[in-house]
């Protein structure tokens, strides 16, 4: 990788700064660079040429296009006429109308307008941006098998976050239509697919299926055929991954199903949900914690990655920070005890839609705390962020600067996915359109505040915060492993047990009032930006109080 790359503007063109940040690139991969200049003559580059002889030749003119095609002709030309255009390459550089232009000469392989993806410069370069290990260079990583090595890629911090966004229209075709044109844009590098309610309940009991709801939600996938059109449809552009929300019934025939016919990137499975707790299926809580702890165990036996798909839906219920905090940790503690090696954690900010920027952030670096302390040899995880759904404006102008600040804080995180939540999400479900600008939007964010930005981490108040959270929710823990400790070996991955946890109220949520599966009485309010339990008066109440009597009581009254 010595070989010799010179580069410069041509003609009268003093615009240098693309083609020397280009040569900056080479540099850093372990290419040698010559560079000309602004303004350079044709017959000057092309003496340069013949003086040098450069393995890649780099040509840029960011000026009005009408004098380009004669300025090439002349260059071409004379690089010709002296035989100099042998085993030679040629790149161009300059605004969309002067590439336009500069396709006629034959001799050009690549074109640079300036917004190019990183694995399309390296190509250039002829180095695959995933082995690259200069920290200027953020190649994406794979998921796949023993090539996913995330404690390398958290510690080394040398790649940048995939982006992953949701999708699904009304109509198969539609959609198909739709994942073919965002893979050929490149801009998601793993597309979630959304099935509607009547799939992810009824797949395997079509007979079951009220045909007036088709299309509610997401796509009408209907048979195997249909996810097998799907997949072929992301083979196009960047190739984009696929996955797919875990069913609300028949959780194992959608795992082995989408593993099969879409190369599920990841499982997906909630603890608690898709049971009578939010009515998207008949099943118990009970029955809906063994099923999807089963679900999950099968993935990890796999070395399949797992998101467990919980805390936010809590807070979407408006709980407090503190149990969102200790339904987090629920989560993952689960998956590790169930075999999970590689888990992806979902950062969900934004929610309750009244919470502020420090205290959400605080409440992320508490979760993020919590976790850190189960990782070991056997599991590791990644962070995944995203914006909060119920906190978009519908007006789009606002929602799209709502999703770019949304971005900026969870990239304190430095986490290793995005989940991109399209600026459409209060008006309607994003079209093709909406997803590739939605990504735009959020590269954006990662092009100036990837590196660089400022640690708001470090934040005394946001500090503060965090550790309140923190000291909380291991109060609550400790709490439930004691009073739980007598009757099951390991509370926290008991089903029974984490099923009257809820029934109990230890873990509760405003929204939840009235639900035949869970108490529903505790009360919450942002104060401060965060979200607080709060007595009949409106005074904080301590979660880490509350649990204790709820336990307490029930211990008097052998409830448990």
């Amino acid at each position: 990788m010595d070989r010799l790359i010179l580069g410069g503007a041509i003609g009268n063109c003093v615009h240098v700064a693309g083609v020397y940040a280009y040569m900056q690139l080479a540099d850093s991969v372990g290419y040698k660079t010559k560079f000309l200049g602004a303004a350079v003559p044709p017959e000057h580059i092309v003496q340069a040429v013949q003086d040098y002889d450069p393995y890649i030749v780099c040509v840029s003119y960011r000026l009005t296009p009408s004098a380009l095609h004669g300025i090439l002709e002349e260059f071409f030309t004379m690089i010709e006429d002296r035989g100099l255009d042998k085993d030679r390459l040629f790149y161009f550089g300059g605004t969309p109308e002067c590439i336009e232009v500069a396709k006629n000469f034959k001799q050009f392989s690549y074109f640079f307008q300036g917004e190019e993806h990183i694995e399309y410069i390296l190509k250039s370069l002829h180095v695959d941006g995933k082995k690259s290990d200069h920290s200027s260079v953020h190649g994406q990583f794979s998921l796949e098998g023993e090539e996913l090595d995330l404690r390398s890629i958290k510690e080394e911090g040398h790649y940048r976050p995939l982006i992953r966004h949701h999708f699904g229209l009304p109509s198969l075709e539609d959609t198909i239509d739709g994942i073919r044109e965002i893979a050929l844009s490149k801009e998601v590098d793993v597309i979630s697919l959304a099935p509607d309610q009547n799939a992810q309940q009824y797949f395997f009991e079509p007979e079951k299926m009220d045909r007036r709801l088709d299309g509610t939600g997401g796509v009408p996938i209907r048979t195997r055929e249909d996810l097998e059109m799907i997949y072929a449809a992301t083979q196009y552009g960047n190739y984009p991954r696929l996955r797919i929300y875990a069913g609300t019934r028949n959780l194992l025939k959608w795992a082995k199903l989408s593993v099969e016919t879409i190369d599920n990137a990841w499982g997906t499975i909630p603890l608690f949900w898709y049971s009578q707790l939010d009515g998207r299926s008949e099943r118990t809580l009970e029955e809906a914690i063994e099923e999807n702890r089963q679900v999950i165990k099968w993935y990890g036996e796999r070395n399949i990655p797992v998101e467990i798909n919980e805390s936010h839906q809590w807070s979407l219920r408006e709980c407090s920070d503190v149990m969102a905090v200790v339904d987090f940790y629920i989560a993952a503690y689960n998956a590790k005890k169930l075999g999970v090696k590689k888990y992806i954690a979902q950062f969900m900010f934004n929610t309750p839609r009244l919470t502020l920027g420090k205290a959400d952030l605080a409440k992320m670096l508490a979760k993020k705390a919590m976790i850190d302390e189960l990782e070991d040899e056997n599991f590791v995880y990644l962070a995944q962020v995203r914006a909060g759904l119920t906190h978009f404006s519908i007006d789009m102008d606002v929602a799209k600067g709502q999703l770019a600040a949304s971005t900026l804080l969870a990239l304190a995180l430095k986490p290793q996915i995005i989940h991109v939540v399209s600026f459409t999400e209060a008006d309607h479900a994003a079209t093709p359109e909406d997803v590739i600008e939605s990504c735009k939007i959020v590269r954006g964010v990662l092009k100036n505040a990837w590196e660089g930005f400022p640690d708001m981490t470090t934040d005394p108040e946001v500090l503060d915060r965090k550790n309140y959270l923190i000291s909380e929710a291991k109060k609550v823990i400790t709490n439930m492993e004691q009073h739980f400790g007598n009757r099951y070996e390991d509370p926290l991955a008991h089903p029974e047990c984490l099923a009257q946890m809820v029934r109990l109220g230890i873990l509760d949520a405003p929204h939840l009032r009235g639900n035949p599966a869970a108490l529903g009485k505790v009360r919450t309010m942002p104060i401060k930006g965060g979200y607080e339990c709060v007595d009949g008066d409106g005074n904080i109440l301590k979660d880490s109080e509350r649990t204790r009597y709820i336990l307490d009581n029930a211990y008097r009254h052998k409830l448990i």
